[in-house]
């Protein structure tokens, strides 16, 4: 973490104290001229509820939107020229091994206040284009979206964290100097540069169980989105089964809901599925039986109704063998019961209310209003 000044505006930025050649504001920052960067910061607030950046530490996937973020421009025509950056690096890496070269190295940081400056920030570490795996076509895209009755694009890309804990100075220097052989680069950069290999900066959670405060969104958009869903199924809780069974799917297109059960002789299960594996011209599928939980979330400064062990015990006993269980709800798994399955092996995936509301947010749905048309469009009730 890299503390910034006291002062309210940019002269307090902490990435500009870092001597990096780049400017103090911006999600894009450069150092040298454009098609000929030395090095690249790639600065994110995360607060844009519209464009939601994200870091996954358990495998280091990048996914960072491009800065064209407002109708009115073109996808390349923006002030600090972030989406043509964008789109040289990933042509180049697609293009020829040797266009690696060409690509300059990518500083990530996040915005993170402290109680001495909001100018604060926290180096998530240093990132190449693209990502092991995943094709050319689907790393960088371009995405519409509207805004006030105007639709325009922006990029969504991908990038990887490689496994680099300490980016020296010593190679900062070179670069900012222009020089690209540098004998400081990180190893996982040169076999990258060189040979194409993704080694990514990859983590195993030490904590398997979510405490309530994990599971509920913090106050802000995601909270009112929250709200939103269950002030529409709380009168009529059966009919957010449906809606449970949706949220899986926006989470994964590769699940497949072939039935929503009735109340009356559903036998424990609220829908029932299979989860495609392999490949789609030779499909194995993996079936789930889906239980869903309208339960009052801990917002608004009212307790939580949490899904106790009874509820968890209910679907785990309707599991058949070589099935998995899925759990919706809108407000969180008790820790009892988060414990149990967890030390005892149950195939069970819990959804909570802040699933939810990311899930929803990441779909689209990055608003209450916009939530509200989905849910009275899509899954009227009474």
């Amino acid at each position: 973490m890299y503390e910034g000044g006291a002062a309210p505006n940019t002269s307090s930025d902490a990435i500009a104290a870092l001597n990096l050649g780049v400017g103090n504001s911006g999600g894009f920052r450069q150092n040298g001229g454009l098609g000929h960067e030395n090095l690249v910061v790639l600065y994110t607030s995360g607060e844009d509820k519209d464009w939601p950046d994200s870091l996954d530490p358990s495998t280091g996937r990048f996914v960072y939107f491009g800065d064209n973020k407002k109708p009115g421009n073109q996808l390349h025509d923006t002030p600090r020229k972030g989406n043509q950056i964008l789109r040289r690096v990933f042509q180049s890496i697609h293009a020829s091994p040797n266009e690696r070269r060409s690509v300059p190295p990518f500083l990530v940081f996040a915005k993170y206040p402290t109680a001495a400056s909001s100018r604060s920030v926290r180096f998530r570490g240093l990132a190449v284009p693209g990502f092991p795996g995943l094709p050319a076509t689907t790393d960088l895209v371009a995405i519409w979206k509207t805004t006030s009755g105007a639709r325009f694009q922006n990029y969504q890309s991908v990038f990887t964290i490689l496994d680099v804990p300490v980016v020296r100075r010593d190679w900062l220097n070179d670069l900012v100097q222009g020089n690209e052989t540098s004998v400081f680069a990180p190893k996982a950069w040169v076999d990258w540069v060189q040979n194409g290999k993704y080694t990514p900066l990859t983590s195993e959670a030490t904590t398997t169980i979510r405490s309530i405060s994990e599971q509920t969104p913090e106050k802000g958009v995601k909270s009112d989105i929250l709200r939103c869903v269950f002030q529409h199924f709380k009168e009529e809780p059966t009919a957010f089964e449906t809606f449970a069974a949706r949220i899986f799917q926006m989470h994964d297109q590769r699940a497949i809901i072939d039935e929503i059960t009735r109340g009356a002789v559903d036998g424990g299960r609220d829908a029932v599925g299979r989860y495609l594996l392999g490949l789609t011209s030779d499909p194995v599928y993996a079936e789930f039986s889906l239980e869903a939980k309208c339960y009052r979330p801990g917002i608004d400064g009212q307790s939580t109704n949490t899904v106790g062990v009874k509820e968890v015990s209910r679907l785990i006993s309707r599991i058949r063998h070589r099935e998995f269980g899925i759990l919706v709800t809108t407000s969180a798994i008790g820790k009892q019961a988060y414990e149990e399955v967890r030390e005892d092996g149950h195939p069970i995936i819990f959804f909570s209310g802040r699933d939810i509301a990311e899930i929803l947010t990441q779909a689209g749905y990055s608003t209450p209003s916009l939530v509200k048309d989905l849910l009275s469009n899509e899954f009227p009730v009474g």
